[in-house]
């Protein structure tokens, strides 16, 4: 590993920060061409999500995911982090009211593939879904799966995706034990499921990661505070992925490929060609490259019934930052506000 020159180490962990889009696709181009049919037989996939959509097609053909893979356009992919095993290792057992998304995100490449930016949407934020009351966010992928999530998404950021994944914590768990477990810092005990740890930097394996994620009680932020540990988790496996050997191992990293590619599932048209020109478009991105942020949020409250927790979101702010996804300067305006998309004090 520490003959492995930095330039290549730092283009390998950065790739594999697209969040499993990245770990399925951050491989040499060799060792990518020998092994994609049999990463793409495990990956399933949507029959066409974008059905419906009046402004849009309904897919794209070679050429389209070709040029969409160069650059110059932004690639927009919501990744959905299901709590249902069922909605993403088999899409096609998805049941109205059946499954809901504990983690939402919009993950954009840039235009020119210099930066990526994940906005986190809380799954509690109270929001109006096409042909339905308003209702929390995740909600949408309970009542109309896939379509329904994309168009209240798109709806409500203005922002047009180009493809979607699915997975889930359980299927983070098995992607971080594959890891040789994460290093994260408890900034409080954590007392959850099976898991009781002081306060401290520990390494957790995929049962404790996934323990950390879904602790429900002792957080000030509730939702907000659930939201960061799953970011906090995703920038815990790309450094292990980067610290160890995983990357630089053929062995481990088609062992980490294949449990990635078992467990999620996308879009029709994200075929494995495309997310490896997308992967080899982004070859100069870097650590500082990537950012991690939170759609605004004025904070906490209670449905109109009073029944339900919800958070608030800050719907002028929101129009300010999807408008800079839209305009492909998403890295540029988070680095120039980040008070309006950091959780700051809403959070533990």
């Amino acid at each position: 590993m520490a003959n492995e020159p930095p330039r290549s180490r730092t283009k390998l962990a950065l790739i594999i920060a697209l969040s499993l889009v990245a770990l399925l696709i951050a491989v040499p181009v060799v060792a990518f061409l020998v092994m994609q049919n049999r990463i793409d037989d495990r990956i399933e996939r949507f029959e066409d999500p974008f059905a419906g959509r009046e402004d849009r097609d309904s897919g794209e053909d070679d050429d389209d995911a070709e040029e969409e893979s160069d650059g110059d356009d932004p690639v927009n992919i919501l990744v959905l982090g299901s709590d249902s095993r069922i909605s993403a290792g088999d899409p096609s057992q998805w049941e109205a009211g059946g499954q809901r998304t504990d983690a939402i995100m919009i993950a954009q490449v840039s235009g020119d593939r210099e930066s990526m930016t994940f906005m986190s949407i809380p799954r509690d934020s109270w929001v109006p879904i096409p042909g339905h009351p308003d209702a929390k966010i995740n909600a949408a992928f309970s009542w109309g799966g896939p379509s329904l999530m994309i168009e209240t998404v798109e709806d409500l950021t203005g922002i047009t995706l180009d493809h979607i994944m699915v997975t889930d914590f359980e299927s983070f768990q098995a992607i971080t034990d594959e890891l040789g477990g994460v290093e994260i810092t408890l900034t409080e005990p954590l007392r959850s499921g099976g898991t009781d740890l002081p306060a401290g930097t520990h390494r957790l394996n995929g049962s404790q990661a996934l323990d950390y994620t879904r602790q429900r009680y002792g957080l000030s932020g509730g939702d907000l505070s659930r939201m960061q540990r799953q970011q906090n988790w995703m920038r815990a496996m790309m450094v292990s992925a980067f610290n160890r050997d995983v990357l630089t191992n053929p062995g481990r990293l088609n062992d980490l490929l294949i449990v990635v590619a078992e467990n999620v599932a996308v879009d029709e048209y994200f075929q494995i060609s495309h997310m490896r020109n997308l992967a080899l478009s982004m070859r100069n991105i870097r650590p500082g490259d990537v950012n991690f942020i939170s759609a605004p949020v004025t904070g906490l409250g209670r449905s109109p019934d009073g029944a339900q927790s919800i958070v608030h979101l800050d719907f002028e702010a929101l129009d300010q930052v999807s408008q800079a996804f839209i305009e492909d300067r998403a890295a540029q305006f988070v680095a120039e506000n980040e008070d309006l998309v950091q959780l700051g004090d809403l959070v533990e």
